[in-house]
């Protein structure tokens, strides 16, 4: 799995969250957010409309049912021009129309034809000094399209991205001029996210399943 979260219920009932993905501990990951909140609704506390999450760098996180989805508030990052690394020109291929930087490497193309076609040099993108690159470009029949690589933690290629749509959202909000947008990771098993651009934050929901279901015994 890209990223495994970890909860513990607090004295003041919100919960205590941390994320890891095989290699590290992560600041940030929406999906595994999603995920706890999921398995609480359903499993441990059916009665609650919203969910609280202390995190050790991002703040708490809130997580309420919207209808069938699930929506999620975290923080917005705006990305800002930088000079590409050639790491990372060379490791992605294609002609980006623009590189930015948030906490991630953000590469913008023309095309959601380029985004879908890339096929990274996955030892290169590990030199560079990121937790992850963002790809993306306008959608054919959605607003705009995604794919997230963080080999440097041990995910060539996450399926789906919560935490990249903190920089998507806002950058997507201002070149469209619209605040509710719907987005597609389109990775090879792909993801369909709804967004909403709230300023200093943002919400993104989505829909979710149960997937597996286990036992530890220690």
């Amino acid at each position: 799995m890209s990223e495994t979260a970890f909860f513990v219920k607090r004295a003041d009932g919100a919960y205590d969250l941390r994320w890891f993905t095989p290699e590290i501990e992560v600041d940030l990951c929406g999906h595994a957010t999603l995920a706890s909140a999921f398995v609480i609704f359903n499993y441990l506390d059916s009665a609650s409309a919203s969910l609280s999450f202390v995190t050790r760098k991002s703040g708490t996180l809130t997580v309420e049912r919207d209808g069938d989805k699930l929506a999620m508030n975290l923080p917005a990052w705006r990305p800002a021009s930088v000079s590409a690394p050639a790491e990372l020109l060379k490791g992605l291929g294609g002609k980006p129309r623009e590189v930015l930087r948030s906490r991630d490497y953000f590469v913008v193309y023309d095309s959601e034809a380029e985004v879908r076609s890339l096929s990274p040099d996955i030892n290169l993108l590990t030199k560079l000094d990121c937790l992850g690159i963002i790809v993306t470009a306008a959608g054919d029949d959605c607003d705009f399209v995604s794919r997230f690589f963080a080999p440097g933690a041990g995910v060539p290629e996450d399926p789906v991205t919560g935490s990249a749509h903190c920089t998507l959202i806002p950058y997507w909000s201002e070149r469209l001029g619209k605040r509710q947008m719907h987005a597609r990771q389109v990775s090879a098993r792909g993801g369909e996210l709804f967004c909403e651009d709230l300023g200093e934050r943002v919400k993104l929901s989505g829909y979710a399943a149960r997937y597996s279901e286990g036992f530890l015994y220690l």
